[in-house]
């Protein structure tokens, strides 16, 4: 496989090229699908190919195939470069790139359990009885739940040296129940409403004991049809963590893309509203925000060895003491910038291009529990698990909406709340940030499907949360 790359990347500088990097990915991948205690769907699938980028002047070209054969493979790094010299004729400002360690090396996912050999009727019958014990609360009519894992193995190399060879394995999946009404649907969801997903093998999905949580799961799923709407107001809002994690990867993890705020990258997702003059000054939020983009966190969904463009993985503050501090980035646009590149790009297979993605952008704890947080609280709500949200296209104003919530009144957790929804302006609702919980509740949420780019990239993203308490948060606004 290193063969194939080095001959790949040996294709796009006979053509011209500067600079040339090429990944041979080999990849698996296995969903699975239950409803109501039938199966609904298995889908596998493999998929081999190599993708090589080739640097002609500040202009980069991209090809790629599924044919590794010596003459396929030398092929496409010469049509990579090939475009990029015709992207030559629209010249952009001087590309450098920021210095590296130039490494040969093999990094692995710890894991203890191969997801892939664990025997598909285990898994299937796991999730028909989960769903069973959901459909078998009066009152719910759809019950599904699903598995999905990844099984990754790529092999990088570069006209600088580089020679990397690295294997991730990712597990996860979810379930959820939904009660029909009169005039409405509720759902409740478990661990997340995406399902939660990490690196590592099926002992991850034993972990979260689906069978345990199942029953109340589906309870909540039906209470909620009788429970009274949120009112509209300003109060106190305690976040659970899954939810939290949403919030950090929607209103910081794309706002600090340092693509987006060069201009470079503004499709489908959007700008920023950060400005590379105000990093080290601008005010993110309160001091207990401290955010780390960390892609060496064990077990969590964006961790890894090595990028995609053979930058070691790191920790890199974001937001300390509430002042931006650091960005995501990759050689170039950290070259530009004048930062150390954190390690940051990255490409969903064989044939995308790599390009600047969330590693592990997580909050790190403070102090206490969740039950401190509500005890300390006189007047407020607790919002649990993600339904909706909407942010505008430079990260500033948000709403959110949650499966459930409960009042808070005098340190207590009261009437269960259905359809509750936040909104907020991004620094304006970190800086309200007033308690936060300790790492005995820090869970290393993962997003499976966080979008980018065109054609669009799907990227598996890891968010760290605890509990949190915001003051002053506009709550069970409607429109």
């Amino acid at each position: 496989m290193f063969t194939s790359a080095e001959l790949a990347v040996q294709g796009a500088l006979d053509a011209g090229a500067r600079y040339a990097d090429a990944r041979v990915v080999v990849s698996l991948s296995e969903s699975i699908n239950v409803q109501n205690q039938n199966l609904d769907r298995v889908d596998r699938s493999e998929h081999v190919g190599v993708g090589v980028r080739a640097l002609i002047g500040s202009s980069w070209g991209f090809a790629a195939t599924p044919d590794l054969s010596a003459s396929a493979v030398r092929s496409a790094g010469a049509r990579a470069a090939g475009i990029a010299g015709a992207s030559r004729l629209v010249p952009g400002p001087p590309v450098e790139f920021a210095d590296v360690p130039v490494t040969q090396a093999t990094w692995e996912t710890p894991f203890t359990e191969d997801p892939f050999s664990v025997a598909l009727s285990e898994k299937v019958d796991m999730l028909v009885e989960v769903t069973a014990t959901m459909q078998a609360v009066a009152g719910v009519e759809i019950a599904t739940g699903s598995l999905a894992f990844w099984d990754t193995n790529t092999w990088f190399a570069s006209s600088q040296g580089h020679r990397i060879h690295q294997h991730l394995v990712e597990s996860g999946g979810g379930f959820d129940a939904t009660a029909i009404g009169e005039h409405e649907t509720q759902r409740r969801s478990y661990p997340q409403s995406f399902g939660q997903f990490e690196t590592g093998g099926y002992e991850t999905v034993r972990a979260w004991e689906y069978q345990a949580n199942a029953r109340r799961i589906a309870e909540e799923a039906v209470a909620l049809l009788h429970a009274p709407e949120m009112d509209e107001r300003e109060t106190a809002l305690v976040l659970e963590g899954s939810q939290l994690a949403l919030q950090i990867h929607e209103s910081v993890g794309h706002a600090i893309e340092l693509d987006r705020i060069l201009g470079w990258e503004a499709a489908f997702a959007g700008t920023s509203h950060l400005e590379l003059s105000e990093l080290g000054t601008h005010r993110y939020g309160s001091e207990l925000m401290n955010i780390t983009a960390d892609a060496t966190l064990p077990g969590a969904l964006g961790t890894f060895g090595f990028d995609d463009e053979g930058t070691p993985a790191a920790s890199v503050d974001i937001v300390r003491d509430g002042i931006w501090v650091g960005v995501l980035s990759g050689r170039d646009s950290a070259a530009i910038a004048g930062l150390t590149p954190g390690g940051m790009v990255r490409a969903d297979g064989y044939n995308r291009l790599p390009m600047v993605r969330m590693t592990n952008v997580g909050l790190q704890p403070g102090s206490g529990t969740l039950e401190e947080i509500i005890a300390e609280t006189d007047d407020g709500v607790y919002m649990s698990t993600n339904r909706s949200w909407s942010i505008d296209d430079r990260r500033l104003n948000f709403q959110f909406g949650c499966e459930i919530a409960w009042e808070i009144e005098n340190g207590e957790l009261t009437r269960m709340l259905k359809n509750p929804t936040y909104t907020g302006i991004t620094p304006q609702f970190w800086g309200t940030l007033d308690r936060l919980a300790g790492r005995s509740e820090w869970v290393h949420w993962g997003t499976p499907n966080c979008g980018k780019g065109q054609p669009i990239q799907v990227a598996h993203t890891g968010h760290s949360a605890s509990p949190a308490r915001f003051s002053n948060v506009r709550v069970g606004v409607k429109g």
